[in-house]
């Protein structure tokens, strides 16, 4: 055998190795995953998180969710997609990870907006402009409030609401709830109970697909 053939043979070998671990490391990570969610799944939905959708539909998507985070912002649009295809069937259950710096200012801002009845138009609002305000580094709340304010929130209200306790305690609850279920990233989803072990809009939508098909038959 040649040099040349050696080498191709050698990184062949190499790569089916790597391969290997990969798919192995992935099918722990899974089997973890659906462990946890079984065994912790008290932790998954809690009185105190906003619903969207219908409050007693039968199939539930909860997401752990950071305001700051670029992925949860992209999966934003399909998200609504998905609730909106399974308008009487599916609820999604807000969970808050507030890994960034400034998400927690974030999440009081929604929070405040819940009180007011304008959840959803300002969490559209927070996210549409998310670049504005979201500097990893150096958050720029101000600019988050004021795009609040401009989605129909009363600002002066809304800055005494989020000073309140019940609000900080559904922050440190929910953060209690991150680490039980060892959510290390957002978005993080379960369906029905199930976490989402293939990550994109599609297998969450097939996912949902065959809950919503399971409950009806």
């Amino acid at each position: 055998m040649n040099r040349r053939a050696l080498v191709i043979l050698t990184g062949i070998g190499a790569l089916a190795v790597f391969s290997g671990a990969t798919t192995f490391y992935q099918r722990e990570q899974t089997k973890r995953a659906r462990t946890i969610a079984a065994t912790r799944s008290e932790a998954l939905v809690r009185d105190h998180s906003p619903i969207i959708g219908p409050a007693g539909a039968p199939v539930t998507i909860v997401e752990f969710f950071d305001p700051s985070c670029e992925a949860c912002r992209a999966f934003y649009p399909p998200l609504k997609q998905i609730l909106g295809l399974f308008p009487n069937d599916v609820r999604l259950v807000v969970r808050y990870a507030a890994f960034h710096e400034g998400s927690d200012l974030a999440v009081k801002i929604l929070e405040a907006a819940r009180l007011q009845g304008k959840f959803e138009p300002v969490l559209q609002a927070i996210l549409e402009f998310q670049p504005e305000w979201a500097d990893h580094d150096k958050p720029d709340l101000e600019k988050a409030w004021t795009r609040a304010g401009e989605a129909g929130l009363d600002i002066e209200r809304g800055k005494r609401d989020a000073a309140l306790p019940d609000i900080n305690a559904t922050l440190q609850k929910d953060a209690a709830d991150v680490k039980t279920l060892e959510v290390s990233r957002t978005p993080t989803f379960f369906v029905n109970g199930q976490p989402l072990t293939e990550f994109g809009p599609r297998p969450l939508y097939e996912m949902v697909k065959q809950e919503v098909e399971k409950v009806r038959k």
